[in-house]
């Protein structure tokens, strides 16, 4: 399994007093060299974090896997086209959320998403579709054409009693076997920690990739970034 680090809250932090530090990109650069397979990134509408400045940077930068997460609009779809990640990951965006707060609705937009889909892969860029882990929705990925799916783990993150959290587990196990049968690749992102991702792991077959970033930036205002990192990687290779 590959750990991919999102460096989003580094900007946040950086852009709450409009300073130049601490800066994503350096960021970056530390978590590769701590042995993060890769970084993510999720340029939005608004800005509130990472900039035009800070995707230039990272596509020079990292050595890695680039994965660009965006909304499907045709603003984004030039920019990720421009940039050419190696991975491009479609999530749903509301401009008042804290944080995406939950899957594409795929089925229901899939006439807006299966172009873009198509674009972005005739670029040469693997697309991924962020999915709650909802069977249908899954199998409308595989329809318009995506070759990947990021399951969402926020439930299973924010869920309160071991009960919640073992239903919300069931639900992503199953969310993956159906992936795979249907030939998607697995990735899984949102929410996990130290402390859940064990369970989560020993749970749900057929991930390949994972996206934390909130859980390892925390961590490393305590501990340094290249043990944020290489303590996460303990668990995500162990």
């Amino acid at each position: 399994m590959r750990l991919l680090v999102n460096i989003d809250h580094v900007a946040t932090l950086r852009n709450v007093r409009a300073a130049r530090y601490p800066d994503p990109v350096q960021a970056a650069v530390l978590c590769e060299l701590a042995g993060a397979d890769g970084i993510v990134f999720h340029l939005r509408e608004d800005r509130r974090h990472i900039t035009e400045r800070d995707v230039r940077l990272l596509r020079e930068v990292v050595v890695g896997k680039l994965d660009f997460e965006m909304a499907p609009t045709e603003e984004m779809v030039r920019i990720c086209l421009e940039t050419r990640p190696q991975l491009a990951t479609l999530v749903p965006e509301r401009r008042q959320e804290l944080t995406t707060e939950g899957g594409l609705d795929v089925q229901g937009q899939a006439r807006q998403l299966e172009p873009i889909v198509k674009r972005l892969q005739d670029a040469g860029i693997e697309v991924s579709l962020f999915v709650d882990p909802d069977l249908v929705q899954i199998e409308w990925a595989r329809a318009i054409g995506a070759t990947t799916i990021e399951l969402h783990t926020g439930d299973y993150a924010n869920a309160r009693t071991e009960s919640e959290r073992e239903h919300e587990l069931i639900l992503l196990r199953e969310a993956a076997q159906l992936a795979h049968e249907l030939g998607l690749r697995v990735h899984a992102g949102h929410g996990l920690d130290y402390w859940n991702f064990s369970a989560f792991k020993r749970t749900v077959p057929h991930v390949e990739e994972v996206s934390i970033g909130h859980a390892i930036i925390a961590r490393a205002v305590l501990v340094g970034l290249d043990r944020a990192v290489r303590d996460m990687l303990a668990l995500v290779r162990g």
